[in-house]
Formats: structure tokens, sequence, C-alpha cells
């Protein structure tokens, strides 16, 4: 982890990629050697921006390139999940407890053959498919399933501006309580977040 951002509390700066298609799918991608599934995402490099962080992510993982794809979104802030306690390395240091993450919204503007797994010496994935819009927050492991809820929801207005999909039925209603709680938290920090801006803004 010698070149990843750790903050003071213990959170490494990352990136998220959700890459979506004509038909507004999402694509998703197996872990190697691994049943599990999740969207391309990887750890900032020292001296990268998020978004230059996101474009190399987005040619290591799943071998595509800035011509490939637009840019619809981007998160306004970071967003937090920690790890369980038996995925964290007590050994590394400095220690990471968590992820900070911003995450990207594309739309891929060529041909899905161009999808290319290999493009890295150490792939993350061996297989990967399109999925409808909620189907990513049922499919990656449990510990990031809030943040996953959270970012489709922040950024799927780009995809429907309409109005999102139907929350699927399978969501327990435990679960869609603490989805409610999560989005009200977010649009509470972005609120006060613009106040302050604009306090700042009235006070030059």
């Amino acid at each position: 982890m010698c070149n990843d951002h750790i903050d003071s509390k213990g959170f490494r700066a990352n990136v998220g990629i959700i890459l979506s298609n004509a038909q507004d799918r999402l694509l998703l991608g197996g872990r190697l050697g691994n049943k599990g599934w999740q969207f391309p995402q990887g750890g900032m490099l020292k001296g990268e921006t998020p978004e230059q962080a996101m474009f190399r992510e987005l040619e290591e993982e799943v071998g595509l390139t800035g011509d490939d794809v637009a840019l619809l979104g981007a998160t306004e802030r970071w967003v937090r999940y920690r790890l369980p306690n038996r995925f964290v390395r007590r050994d590394s240091k400095p220690l990471c407890i968590g992820q900070k993450q911003r995450w990207f919204l594309l739309r891929l503007e060529v041909s899905d053959n161009r999808v290319r797994l290999d493009r890295s010496d150490c792939p993350e994935f061996d297989r990967w498919r399109w999925v409808e819009f909620w189907q990513p927050v049922n499919e990656v492991i449990y510990f990031k399933r809030r943040v996953y809820a959270q970012v489709l929801h922040e950024l799927g207005s780009c995809l429907f501006p309409q109005g999102l999909p139907p929350r699927p039925r399978s969501w327990s209603k435990r679960w869609r309580m603490t989805f409610d709680k999560d989005i009200k938290r977010a649009a509470e920090l972005r609120q006060n977040s613009k106040r302050l801006d604009d306090s700042q803004t009235n006070n030059c």
C-alpha cells in the first residue's frame, strides 16, 4: 500500500466506476477465482486526482479508455465504508480500516466487444455481464451494499431523469428503512455543504 492514499483515520482513497450501456444496464465484473461480483474500483495512487485514477482503473480492469466512454456524473462527496474486523490487515502500516470513495457514472460509447479483462498484470475479473439498475446491490459483498445503494441513488438520475427504477421487491423492510435513512443523511450532508459554500461566497 506504499503508493496508496490512506488518511489519518485509516480510510484508503478509492474510486468506483459504474459503466452503463445504451439500454441503461450496468456492468458487473466477476472477481477472479471468486464467486463474487462488483463494479470496477481501485485505489488512488499518490499524485493522482480521482478522475485520473478512474480512467487508469477503467483501462486496467476492463480495458477501456476515455475515448470509449462518456462521463455522465460523479458523486459530490467521499462515500465511506468500514471493513469488517476480519478483513482488516492489522500488520499493515499505515493501518487501513476502510475505504473512502469517489464514484463515477460512465456511458459506453463503443461496442461492448471492446471490454477486455486482461489489460493488467493482476486482473481483477475473469467474467462480466450487464445487469438491471438495482441488481448490483443484491450481488456485491454484504459490507458494500449500503454504499452501492447510496451511489446508485445519487447518480441514477443521470440515466433516469424521469425517476429511478422501482426498488426490488426482494428488499426486506429493514433494508428499505436503512436505505431511506442513508439517503436522508446524505441529502442533509449535501445541503449543509451547500449552505457552507453559500456562506463562504457571501462573505467574500
